[in-house]
């Protein structure tokens, strides 16, 4: 499981620097969860598809992260436009969609695709190392910054723990049904996966301490803010305060 697949380092957008990349991702999704109108959103996603083009993502994980993430928002189809009040527009049985419901399941896909890419596209043009650096710099709480490398870090060896677990069911020759037996297979599954993470956890912390960590990742590398930095977020910023105009 490698989940530094995406990153590339001969985008355009790796050549700014970390925080500049962070803030601008932070505003724009926070610009984009705010609009209510189509428009606005197709709006932000060109904008989105500018960033895609320019952070140089291979088109397969691209399409691999974008599919398992539209995945759920598939499954929100098949109930919230169930769900709103509204004009009907389908009826079966005592169920009715209308087209509130359809309407707001459209501007939900379309906020929730229009964000994903962004981020998608931010963090293929920063490593995770820059990344944490840029949360330090930004003042973020130290504890929230080292629980999202850590996590971050780590989230490949508990995805092998639970391969090797499961496999282990496999070579005992579990075969998954529906009944008692197998519902107690997989919750025993999930504890040993928290007990074993839990363990690694410990032997990490350990491991810190005796490497001398005292709370704080030392900084190897200074960043400079460019005006090409200051050019570009601001650029940025006009061009949202134009979709929030118009969204109004």
């Amino acid at each position: 499981m490698n989940i530094d697949q995406a990153t590339t380092g001969s985008s355009v957008l790796y050549r700014l620097d970390p925080r500049t990349r962070l803030l601008g991702v932070i505003i724009f999704s926070v610009v984009c969860a705010l609009l209510v109108t189509k428009d606005a959103l197709l709006l932000c996603l060109g904008l989105s598809v500018i960033f895609v083009i320019l952070s140089r993502i291979p088109p397969m994980v691209l399409f691999r992260r974008m599919f398992a993430f539209n995945l759920f928002i598939a499954f929100l189809w098949l109930f919230i436009p169930w769900g709103i009040p509204g004009e009907h527009i389908l009826e079966i049985g005592t169920l009715t969609v209308t087209r509130q419901g359809i309407d707001y399941m459209v501007i939900l896909t379309l906020r929730s695709n229009v964000i994903m890419l962004a981020l998608v596209a931010f963090m293929a043009s920063t490593t995770i190392i820059s990344m944490t650096h840029a949360m330090t710099a930004l003042r973020v709480p130290d504890k929230m910054t080292y629980l999202f490398f850590l996590t971050y870090r780590y989230v490949g060896d508990i995805h092998s723990e639970y391969t090797r677990l499961v496999n282990a069911m496999k070579v005992r020759c579990f075969q998954p049904a529906s009944n008692v037996r197998t519902y107690r297979s997989y919750a025993y599954l999930v504890g040993m996966l928290l007990v074993n993470s839990f363990e690694r956890a410990q032997r990490v912390r350990s491991a810190m301490l005796c490497r001398g960590f005292s709370g704080r990742f030392p900084h190897l590398e200074e960043n400079n803010i460019s005006w090409l930095d200051i050019l570009s977020l601001g650029m940025l910023c006009l061009i949202l305060a134009g979709i929030v105009y118009a969204d109004t």
